[in-house]
């Protein structure tokens, strides 16, 4: 009998929590998409991919992601935070894959940084030889691509937001 192996991964994004939380709650899955594909493969697919690089060769699989967000949480400090319930599974061959279910968490450390935090459990595939094969690798491997999603959508949002100034901040200004 397989059981649930839990991950835990975390990435920051240097945006005030409300910035990130407006953004993860009005289209996550279109956020999740972009974070996680070239320009290229974005012309031919929608949906999100993970992927991970082991050595020299890269796996990556496209996955269904069902997003439920949950209203009224706190984060660790008893702040408010965004709580998004997922459900992924790999689109093509999900028997090969493990099927994943999280929440990604994005509440602040500071007036102007984000936590963004994926924390969730998966099935090994294959039955008790995908559990002996976890045992061995495939949970590096499995922590290694939520790992790689969860930054692949902070280095989104860093990019994709606007810098809110603060006080103290010093901006050089071109005079001509």
């Amino acid at each position: 009998m397989t059981k649930r192996h839990e991950l835990r991964c975390y990435d920051y994004v240097n945006r005030p929590y409300e910035l990130v939380s407006d953004a993860l709650s009005a289209n996550a899955l279109g956020i999740f998409e972009r974070a996680t594909r070239s320009a290229a493969a974005r012309i031919n697919d929608l949906g999100a991919e993970l992927r991970v690089r082991v050595g020299a060769l890269e796996i990556a699989t496209d996955v269904d992601i069902a997003v439920a967000a949950v209203p009224g949480q706190r984060s660790p400090d008893d702040k408010p935070a965004t709580r998004l319930d997922l459900t992924w599974r790999s689109r093509r061959r999900p028997g090969m894959f493990p099927e994943m279910t999280g929440s990604l968490w994005a509440y602040a450390l500071g007036p102007r940084e984000t936590q963004i935090e994926l924390v969730g459990t998966y099935d090994p595939p294959l039955g008790l030889l995908g559990d002996a094969i976890d045992a061995i690798a495939m949970h590096r491997i499995a922590e290694a691509s939520v790992q790689r999603f969860v930054s692949d959508i902070a280095t989104y949002l860093r990019s994709e937001l606007p810098v809110q100034p603060g006080p103290g901040d010093t901006f050089l200004v071109a005079v001509e």
